[in-house]
């Protein structure tokens, strides 16, 4: 990507230097942070302890209760240094998500809430509870920030076989995905589906959402790239490699030997790149509607 002498986002938190705070429990959706953090974990966990991850996903993704952070003492936000690179480039980023975004929702005749972004090291405290860096990136939709540790991207590449810069602004669309869905109200009413379904129906729900938010960062990456044309050959098999890698079927063959489609909670790698191909293809949020699709 050629994304150095773009615009960046005023919108990023830097906490990397203040000390981990102390606070309630997972995040979860609708307070639960939802992304790409839970299946990282989840396959983490499982390679280190042997625990099976479908569980942890599961208990991480809001299947149970918690407790919710305790009201935060306001700070003033830190900036991040201007020679930091990693800072620069999520910055950037994110400042293309607000551009095209905002452009998308006037166009559709609505208007456009930025979310921010915050960068952390080891914990810190969220409205959706205690963030940790084990967790990976995710999106508190109570307080409409998304939420990461850099040192994240060094497991997107080693650990998980994904490397690229452009694998590494998939994860963050991805994550401002979530932030678009809150914006329309689509988190809200698959959180109050939340123990009204059994159990399967809402990890179906879930792989909807997910893949929804994956061909949304599509959707973000045709029109980031209409706009500036800083993609690079390369650079789109980058992040469709870094989705079929985090399918659930990817790591449930890695860590359990064996796929269970029931559990998937964040679909397929087959079905996570498809719909990321379908927003980059078309550029049109209307095509993103996972909800109504007969076919994943």
């Amino acid at each position: 990507m050629k994304w150095e002498g773009q615009r960046r986002s005023d919108n990023v938190e830097d906490r990397r230097g203040a000390p981990g705070l102390g606070g309630g429990g997972m995040p979860r959706i609708g307070g639960r942070g939802i992304g790409l953090g839970t299946i990282v974990i989840a396959l983490l966990a499982g390679w280190i302890f042997g625990i099976n991850p479908l569980a942890l996903i599961g208990v991480m993704g809001g299947g149970g209760g918690g407790m919710s952070a305790p009201p935060q003492m306001q700070q003033p936000a830190q900036v991040a240094p201007a020679n930091d690179k990693m800072a620069a480039f999520v910055s950037t980023v994110l400042a293309s998500t607000e551009d095209a975004w905002t452009t998308q929702f006037r166009a559709a005749g609505g208007s456009y809430r930025a979310p921010g972004l915050v960068l952390f090291r080891g914990s810190t405290r969220t409205a959706c509870g205690m963030g940790q860096a084990a967790m990976g990136p995710f999106y508190c939709p109570a307080d409409q920030k998304v939420y990461i540790d850099l040192g994240f991207f060094d497991t997107l590449s080693r650990r998980l076989g994904a490397p690229g810069d452009f694998a590494q602004a998939y994860v963050i669309a991805h994550e401002v995905g979530h932030h678009v869905q809150k914006q329309l109200g689509i988190t809200d009413k698959v959180d109050g589906m939340r123990g009204r379904v059994p159990e399967a129906q809402m990890n179906a729900l879930s792989v909807r959402l997910e893949l929804q938010a994956d061909c949304l960062a599509g959707v973000w990456a045709h029109h980031s790239q209409k706009s500036k044309a800083w993609l690079e050959p390369g650079d789109i098999e980058e992040g469709l490699n870094a989705a079929s890698r985090i399918g659930d079927d990817t790591l449930q063959r890695q860590t359990q030997g064996v796929v269970v489609p029931e559990s998937f909670t964040h679909g397929s790698s087959e079905q996570r790149t498809r719909w990321f191909k379908e927003g980059f293809a078309s550029g049109s949020m209307a095509r993103c509607n996972t909800f109504e699709a007969r076919q994943l």
